[in-house]
């Protein structure tokens, strides 16, 4: 394996800053850095200067095609490769790249979720550029593809993606956010939405990937007995590395490193083949991009070691799902963090009002936060081995809380300055403790500078989640200075209204066990709500309280909601119907097969025994017989009930929100029933016999 210095291969294959800088004319460049900071439009002459280096640079680079990289809702990324040769008259060719070719495409927009934006009759629609994203280069063994980020809408100027809602939402809160820091005489040319998305995954061998009918389907496992081990010991967790994953993840680094995704921090997770990779902060928009771009490589690469990379939410029972951890914090343009408490934050009086902005948010808009998270495979996940609960709460830290409380009651806070940390130990060092511990069980806590929602599941897109803190955020801070900027008195306003807003939404904050079974009913009596399934959570896209929030700040239209609240339905029943089918495949065509021939071959034995030494005691392989015939006709019998929920599913064609209800409460709960026989067996048939993989296999692959 060869080497490499970070520092040189990091943002070699974007178009990023510095590239532009030395390939673009003066007048150019700052014509282009005005639109990208700016939020303003590009001429097209400037685009068509841009759109020539970009080819040269990419050319150089061995790029023969370029895609408009775009995010479809679909919740993965979609391309359509063209290449830069243009016949010319004498029978050759050149290498073209227009200025309007860089601009704008025309992918089909019938042919993705739409959510009723689009009938297949409509196809037309467009891709424009975001020149805020960085065009970037993509090697593959295919070759080199130039990728061009891009916004998706429709030929009636519906969003039909997630990136657009994404820079509406960053608009929004950079308006309001910009108002609050004016109050306080700060005058702040922008507010940049910071994000770092950590990212859960899990490695199996691909040769015992390709055994496993329902992994290659579904992403998850529909059968399998838990192992004698799983992580019971917590000997996996930050763990040495394996040599094995330990190449596969430099291989990622290096990848990710020349598109310029800051990978920063690699470890082995808590579950057996859990694995983590963590990116450095960047604004909301590249982070969501950078996500992506870490995703499709953790699975690319994968292939290249003799891996499947598993990012389901819940691919393995009885071990942890896999989330996707998101940070969110703002951050002015001159680099300051306005969720830094400071070294005394009861004094910060602009830390509070944003901390209590928060707050206020998310207890306000809870449901529709637990929405964002909201999938079928995260409905496995959330509640237990280190996912929140679906309860959302926010953890603070005793020294926070105490703070807010104080206010509350007009008190002065007492010692609030950060202590340093003696760990009682001669020769290493002291330091400074954070203004809170951490909280695994909470969905969204804060971790000294930022918040970390933890609910998001491992396979979605940041870009859901994200337009929602954004916009509720924004909501309130536009409340908060609605009144402030009207006030005669400006300390006595922001008193009350810190003190206000505490008041009326502490319930939100637990510091506790977010898992406890005292929780929940402490929640229950806070009135905070605890929407346990997808199918009831995406309910609130469609309220009127979502409707008029994103309507007020032009992040979602009415229409561009129902579209989503269509297709997140959609997407749910289509799940759990091939989870359906595919169980039913490897229920019929593997395990039953195999329940029967070590039936066969126990009758047969007792057989043999009984002819050979009709005294002889059969007693063990009898009762083995039974169980399994038993089991067989268990099996069976769940096994039509099955198939036959799966008819009627099919068979309901005119209402999808009865139809995802129907999966859920039907079809899931045969599902879980033929699982707990079918692991059964498996417990009992001869290893020998078993035909698929088992966890023991693929948990502990090296």
């Amino acid at each position: 394996m060869s080497s490499c210095n970070p520092i040189d291969i990091f943002g070699s294959n974007v178009f990023n800053d510095r590239v532009m800088k030395e390939r673009l004319p003066k007048d150019t460049y700052n014509a282009l850095k005005k639109s990208i900071d700016e939020s303003l439009p590009l001429d097209s002459s400037v685009a068509e200067v841009v759109a020539g280096a970009m080819k040269d640079w990419a050319i150089e680079k061995g790029a023969t095609h370029y895609t408009h990289w775009f995010q479809p809702l679909t919740g993965i990324t979609a391309e359509k490769h063209d290449s830069f040769i243009s016949p010319t008259p004498n029978g050759g060719a050149i290498m073209e790249f227009s200025g309007k070719e860089l601009i704008k495409g025309e992918p089909d927009a019938s042919s993705f979720p739409s959510g009723g934006l689009r009938s297949t009759f409509e196809a037309r629609g467009y891709t424009a550029w975001d020149c805020t994203s960085p065009a970037f280069l993509q090697e593959d063994l295919s070759g080199v593809t130039l990728c061009i980020p891009t916004a998706f809408c429709s030929y009636t100027g519906e969003a039909l993606d997630k990136k657009t809602p994404l820079l509406r939402s960053c608009e929004a809160i950079n308006v309001q956010a910009k108002r609050i820091l004016k109050l306080f005489n700060k005058e702040t040319k922008n507010i940049t939405v910071c994000i770092g998305p950590e990212q859960e995954y899990f490695l199996v061998d691909k040769d015992l990937y390709e055994k496993r009918l329902d992994l290659k389907f579904t992403g998850r496992t529909l059968f399998g007995q838990k192992p004698p081990k799983g992580q019971e010991l917590d000997d996996h967790y930050f763990g040495t590395l394996k040599e094995r994953v330990a190449s596969y993840m430099s291989d990622v680094d290096r990848e990710l490193w020349k598109m310029g995704v800051s990978a920063k921090t690699k470890h082995n997770e808590a579950a057996p083949s859990q694995h983590e990779l963590a990116p450095i902060y960047s604004s909301c928009n590249i982070a969501t991009d950078h996500n992506q771009l870490t995703m499709s490589t953790l699975k690319r690469i994968a292939h290249r070691h003799n891996f499947a990379c598993l990012m389901h939410e819940r691919p393995f029972n009885g071990v942890n799902g896999s989330g996707k951890h998101v940070n969110w914090s703002l951050s002015t343009d001159d680099g300051q963090n306005l969720l830094d408490p400071g070294k005394t934050p009861s004094e910060n009086a602009q830390f509070l009002l944003f901390l209590c902005a928060v707050i206020e948010a998310i207890d306000k808009h809870a449901p529709l936060l637990r929405a964002s998270a909201a999938s079928a495979g995260n409905d496995h996940r959330l509640g237990a081995n280190e996912a929140p609960p679906a309860i959302i709460s926010i953890f603070l830290g005793e020294q926070l809380e105490e703070i807010l409380d104080n206010i509350v009651c007009d008190n002065p806070s007492g010692d609030t300055e950060r202590v340093r940390l003696d760990v009682g130990v001669s020769t290493l060092p002291h330091f400074r403790k954070d203004t809170a511990d951490r909280n695994r069980t909470s969905p969204f806590a804060f971790t000294g500078n930022k918040f970390e929602f933890r609910m998001v599941g491992s396979n979605a897109s940041i870009a859901g989640p994200c337009t929602i803190i954004n916009t509720i955020v924004a909501d309130t801070l536009s409340d908060m200075a609605d009144e402030l900027e009207n006030a005669s008195d400006f300390n006595t306003a922001l008193h009350n209204v810190v003190q206000r807003s505490i008041r009326e939404h502490r319930r939100v904050i637990f510091n506790g066990n977010g898992y406890s079974d005292e929780w929940v009913e402490e929640a229950k009596r806070r009135g905070l709500p605890n929407i346990d399934n997808t199918v009831d959570a995406i309910g609130e896209f469609i309220s009127p309280q979502t409707v008029e929030l994103f309507s007020k700040h032009g992040v979602y239209t009415q229409t561009e909601l129902s579209s989503r609240y269509e297709i997140k339905l959609e997407k749910y029943a289509k799940v759990i119907h091939i989870e359906a089918l595919t169980m039913v495949d490897m229920a019929a065509k593997d395990i039953l097969p195999a329940a029967l021939r070590f039936s066969t071959a126990l009758s047969d034995n007792i057989i043999k025994i009984k002819t050979a030494a009709p005294n002889a005691d059969t007693s063990v392989q009898e009762e083995m017989l039974k169980n399994i015939t038993d089991a067989i006709a268990r099996f069976g019998s769940t096994l039509d009930k099955l198939k036959l929920s799966i008819d009627k599913a099919e068979h309901i064609t005119d209402d999808i929100a009865y139809l995802a209800q129907f999966y859920r409460d039907d079809t899931l709960a045969i599902m879980d029933s033929l699982r707990v026989i079918g692991d059964y067996m498996e417990s009992v048939v001869g290893r020998d016999m078993w035909p698929i993989p088992s966890y023991s296999d693929m948990l502990f692959y090296v």
